[in-house]
């Protein structure tokens, strides 16, 4: 089975592993990668972007810089992937050049081309998604479905309740929701948990292929939001949503209703309600002041750590 996909992304360490394993993965087609504000500036995803293109000998993938800033806040990028966003490697500068086109034109231009429908892997903040589904609402229905990295059936990291993605933007979380498109939740819940072995790491770091090289530098990366006294992580972040398109076996998976908090200081929680039964504000047909509506998701609630763990290194393999 082929997906065709289009990524959506602010790369950033872990986007960086996730687009060398879409480019990689024999099930994959990449029709085109969109840029967003998030982990660093728009600038610096577009360059870091085509950077790893070059790294994994990837074909002609059109990629376009999008939103400079989330649709209500000012612009904050990340403090954690470095000052360009890739941990500082130093990757030598693409000559790719990027589409001209917005990225809300070019997610646009690619839906409506394709004679199938197109799942989005959003990797970032949803800014670009929102624009899109708020100026062309006509192409949800070309669209298999939304399987973001964002949110969290628990706690949070950008605050004690949200994730970054959602909470960089919840309005735009909240309008991706709120576009009737099938939607897969790869939260922090999973996304915490799936590692690479340091020995493993090391192997590709000190390895013979330039995509390998490459993945293992990148595991290695002292995140600055870690542990101080962390010296090995290991985390591929995003390429595990990757691997939950190719191999959703591997996840545990509940359809739960999800909404995103839009004010007060769970502003960016996605609250996933797992109750069994109606609560008092069913009931008494309460809704929260500041928070969207509930719409149902996908949830990823576990993972099996080693089975992803296995997949992600097979596919980066496959790379010169």
């Amino acid at each position: 089975m082929t997906h065709r996909v289009i990524l959506d992304v602010d790369t950033g360490v872990d986007d960086a592993m996730a687009i060398l394993m879409a480019v990689a993965h024999p099930e994959i087609e990449v029709l085109g990668i969109t840029c967003v504000e998030g982990n660093t500036s728009v600038d610096n995803v577009v360059s870091n972007t085509l950077a790893v293109l070059d790294t994994a000998g990837a074909p002609d993938i059109p990629v376009a810089a999008g939103a400079r800033r989330p649709l209500i806040e000012p612009s904050r990028p990340s403090h954690v992937h470095g000052s360009d966003g890739m941990g500082d490697l130093g990757l030598p500068r693409s000559a790719r050049i990027a589409d001209s086109r917005h990225a809300v034109d070019l997610l646009h231009d690619l839906l409506t081309q394709s004679e199938v429908p197109v799942t989005i892997i959003a990797l970032a903040p949803q800014t670009n998604l929102a624009l899109l589904l708020r100026q062309h609402p006509e192409v949800a229905g070309r669209l298999e479905r939304i399987l973001f990295m964002g949110g969290s059936a628990s706690g949070g990291n950008a605050t004690a309740v949200a994730e970054f993605n959602v909470w960089h933007d919840p309005e735009a979380a909240a309008i991706a929701l709120d576009a009737g498109v099938p939607a897969f939740m790869y939260g922090l819940d999973v996304f915490n948990q799936v590692t690479i072995d340091e020995a493993d790491a090391d192997a590709l770091r000190d390895g013979l292929t330039a995509s390998g090289r490459l993945a293992g530098a990148l595991l290695h990366f002292q995140m600055a939001d870690d542990p101080v006294s962390a010296s090995y992580g290991g985390h591929i972040g995003d390429a595990g949503a990757v691997c939950a398109l190719v191999d959703p076996a591997a996840l545990r998976v509940e359809r739960l209703p999800v909404r995103v908090e839009l004010a007060g200081h769970s502003r960016g929680q996605t609250v996933v309600d797992r109750r069994q039964r109606a609560g008092e504000d069913t009931v008494h047909g309460g809704s929260p002041a500041g928070g969207a509506a509930a719409h149902p998701v996908d949830v990823a609630l576990d993972v099996d750590v080693p089975r992803f763990a296995r997949l992600f290194l097979d596919t980066i393999a496959r790379l010169p």
